[in-house]
């Protein structure tokens, strides 16, 4: 028991779990973002094309009635509502493809940096030498040029 308390220990201590813990915040607070530009600008833009329908209220399909404590309450499929949904997810989608592309682009730029090579191998002796060199200096054998 004492290995399992030490590794969740060690697991919930991580840099990477409090940079998903921030991500989940930030993410949260950007839905919450999303989810009003959707609902306060772009469902009326929609609604003053389509000639003032309410996307989220009136796209609805009536199914039927259900009684609930003596009152008639309608059973209805909000297709507005759903068509708001994917505009959201449409929305998010694209963001978080735009994130993720920059961040790989950043990756392999960091990658291209790290790849350029400093040293290179005498033919001769094997021993690392600077790259530049044009005789080695361990066994002092002149290097042939390369292209």
């Amino acid at each position: 028991m004492k290995k399992f308390i030490k590794e969740f220990k060690e697991f919930a201590l991580k840099g990477n779990m409090f940079d998903m813990a921030v991500g989940m915040i930030i993410g949260a607070a950007f839905t919450a973002l999303v989810n009003n530009l959707v609902t306060n600008i772009f469902n009326p833009i929609i609604g003053l094309i389509t000639g003032g329908i309410d996307l989220e209220n009136a796209l609805k399909l009536q199914i039927g009635e259900t009684e609930v404590d003596g009152v008639l309450t309608p059973l209805t499929i909000n297709f507005g509502a759903f068509i708001s949904a994917i505009i959201n997810f449409v929305i998010m989608a694209l963001v978080v493809f735009m994130i993720v592309k920059a961040m790989n682009k950043a990756r392999s730029l960091k990658k291209e940096e790290e790849a350029a090579p400093t040293t290179k191998k005498c033919p001769f002796c094997k021993s690392e030498i600077p790259i530049e060199a044009t005789r080695c200096p361990h066994c002092t054998s002149e290097l042939p040029e390369e292209e």
